[in-house]
Order: structure tokens, then sequence, then C-alpha cells
């Protein structure tokens, strides 16, 4: 098995969006916001190479949505998934399966393509894995989550025939190296691979764990549409990944891409930040 990050470039989200109810005072030191009180976030991804298997989880923000939309976002940076799937010697038509943590545009906008005027998987030979739960969650949303479940995302992965889900069962196995764990806080059903690398275990940690910076319980973003339960997976998942020493990728953190977390006097603090290709 190989692991690869799979940059797709950087945009800009409300600082107190982000950071929820703490202060803009505290979480300003460590994500300093700009003149509009945004700061920058990744949409990081990654790729795995497992046996005849080629397997994207997440594909970020894509670039088919219209000017105006995209303009709220403030998309920045030389990286893109095409250009980053080249780097190591692939392209889309080479993916196997795309595995999607949840259905947020940042998350799965690089699912469908508009070509002349249809929209299309941008993986013709995929398949795409969801869970049945958070698709039935995704494709009727709530109010407050409407805007990010967008249909033209959503739908036409189902229309193609390429779309499966997987049981929604913790700790279920993908592959034989990666079981996934579901959290339900950020969003109903939301999928993290926890991936059994070069005998470590590394944790995708898609919208539980956006950065470093929100390693602090109380650091829950308002975003999240069950902030207590988000509070208490975050909680469990911490001590569980301090005890066993998990190597956490982070999708959203503009800096680094992983972390390693130590048990310290005030509790569980950062130990470690690193690349992927380090380990």
């Amino acid at each position: 098995m190989k692991l690869h990050i799979i940059e797709t470039g950087f945009f800009k989200l409300d600082g107190g969006a982000m950071f929820g109810v703490v202060p803009k005072v505290i979480w300003n030191k460590s994500n300093p916001a700009d003149e509009n009180n945004l700061c920058t976030w990744a949409m990081r991804c990654l790729l795995i190479e497992d046996g005849n298997r080629l397997i994207l989880v997440d594909n970020g923000i894509g670039d088919k949505q219209d000017a105006k939309f995209l303009s709220h976002y403030y998309l920045h940076g030389d990286d893109t998934l095409d250009k980053s799937l080249a780097k190591i010697g692939f392209n889309k038509n080479d993916i196997t399966d795309v595995f999607l943590t949840h259905l947020h545009f940042d998350h799965c906008g690089g699912s469908i393509v508009r070509e002349n005027d249809k929209l299309k998987p941008a993986f013709k030979n995929a398949t795409y894995w969801s869970n049945q739960q958070h698709w039935d969650w995704a494709v009727v949303p709530n109010a407050r989550e409407k805007a990010s479940f967008l249909k033209e995302n959503i739908l036409p992965i189902q229309e193609s025939g390429q779309l499966q889900f997987i049981p929604t069962e913790d700790g279920i196995s993908f592959t034989d190296d990666i079981k996934i764990r579901f959290a339900f806080g950020h969003t109903d059903a939301m999928m993290l691979p926890q991936i059994n690398y070069k005998g470590k275990t590394v944790v995708f940690m898609a919208d539980l764990l956006p950065s470093v910076g929100h390693i602090p319980l109380p650091y829950v973003m308002a975003y999240d549409m069950f902030p207590l339960k988000t509070l208490n997976e975050k909680a469990l998942f911490l001590k569980e990944a301090q005890e066993n020493n998990y190597i956490l990728m982070l999708e959203h953190d503009a800096v680094n891409e992983c972390c390693t977390l130590q048990m310290t006097e005030k509790g569980i603090k950062l130990d470690e930040t690193f690349k992927l290709s380090d380990i």
C-alpha cells in the first residue's frame, strides 16, 4: 500500500464559523483572519494505492460552479486535483474508487464535471462510495445545511449508476487494511477511513478535526449540526488516538498534513506535525 497527499487548492471561510463559541482573540493567534474575518483552509485529499485499487478520499470543491458561487470562497493556490494526480503519475480515469467522507461541497464538488452543459462523473471508471443514511440526509437537506449539499454535486452520481453504499456499521472493513469510523456530530453519518499503514494507524479526519487548531475540545465548528455530539465524539476519539499513537491526517489545515497527540497536565495537546511522506 502507498498513501499520497492530493492537494486541490485553498479556500477561505469565516473564522468565527470555523471555531464556534471560541472568541476571536483566542483562535486568531493560531489562525489569523484577514480584513474580512476569513481564514485560509486547505482542501486536502488522500490517494490510496491498495493492490489493484486506486482509492481517492474526497475530491475538493471542483470547478463547475459559477463565478458568483466561487467568489464567496476565494479559491487560491496553484494546486488542482488534476495537477496533484499528474505529479504522481495518475489521472482521473485511473481512479477505481471515490470514497466520499460526506457530501458537503468542499469534499465532493470534484465528483462531477460539466461537459457541454451536461453533468457527468469526473471519474468515469470509479465506483463512488457513500452510505444510505448520509445520502438520505443530503438529498433532502435541512434548511441550515442546504447551502452545503448542492444537488449538482450529488444527484448525478446516483444517476450515473456508479454509486454504492457502505453499511453504517462502525469499524466495518472497506479493504483488508482500511476500516471505516462513523461520526454523527458534524453531519449525519460522516465516514472516516482508518488505515493500517506501515505498521501504524492513519485516520483521515475529514471534519471531525479540521486542523490542529481544533484539538481543544471546545473548538467545535458552528457548521456542525450537533455540536454536543461532536464534542463527545471528539473527546472519545482524541483519547483513543493519543493512547494508541494514531497519525491524524488533516483535510483542512492550511499548513500541516499530519499530526500526533500527547497527554499533558492540561489534557491532550498537539505533539508533532509532519508530512505524510515522512511516515
